[in-house]
């Protein structure tokens, strides 16, 4: 084991991986709340001082299940451990752990809301058993706006892997608005159409309890 605890233990907390996560740019691997965090004040890697993204480097990390797998399996009881640290984590908070309905364990989770599971997405329902995020749904009010399209449920919980356009088609088939009409913002800014919402819970919401707070606002239908 100490031959191989350089390749397993997580040079930012000294600890075994949990939720192994590697950088796409040089493929060093680090538990995935570390290098998260990390992230958050430097754009470099820990580890070699690559350049891991220009603006977003949480876009470059994945998931390393793999790596994952071989540290449970090389460290007796981690994983037990660790599974019985995440029932603690939702018992004390009186929550509900989603579980994935394939038989599967789930062998990890984060309590920002994106848990970390093996389940094979390739082979279930598109978004189905996804990781989900919550979204509270405000709309922006200002003194021009004089639409009364206002969402009766603006509490939403959605796959992580949704994107902003397709919270705009709901919006838009509630309100009864053409899509043209309606944008998501986020402290003001018009969200890209592209973005996803695991990445938007990264880059903006990432430490701060759900939901995750989006506004959207109403064009003038003659404008």
């Amino acid at each position: 084991m100490k031959e191989l605890n350089e390749h397993i233990v997580c040079c930012l907390c000294a600890g075994y991986f949990i939720d192994a996560t590697t950088i796409t740019e040089c493929l060093h691997t680090f538990c995935k709340s570390c290098i998260v965090k990390y992230l958050q004040t430097s754009k470099y890697c820990p580890m070699c001082n690559t350049k891991i993204h220009e603006t977003q480097p949480l876009l470059n990390l994945k998931l390393d299940r793999v790596m994952q797998d071989i540290v449970y399996k090389l460290v007796p009881g981690l994983q037990e451990s660790e599974e019985k640290r995440i029932r603690e984590f939702y018992q004390s908070r009186g929550l509900d752990r989603v579980t994935q309905p394939s038989g599967e364990d789930t062998v990890g989770g984060d309590p920002m809301g994106l848990p970390y599971s093996t389940f094979d997405h390739s082979r279930a329902h598109y978004f189905r058993y996804d990781e989900h995020v919550s979204l509270c749904l405000e709309k922006q009010s200002s003194s021009k706006d004089k639409s009364k399209a206002v969402l009766q449920h603006k509490y939403v919980r959605c796959s992580v892997r949704a994107q902003i356009r397709h919270l705009r088609r709901v919006l838009c088939h509630r309100l009864g608005l053409p899509l043209q009409h309606v944008q998501i913002m986020f402290n003001g800014e018009t969200l890209p159409d592209h973005m996803t919402m695991k990445q938007l819970w990264l880059s903006r919401w990432f430490g701060k309890p759900a939901p995750l707070l989006l506004h959207y606002s109403i064009k003038d239908k003659r404008r």
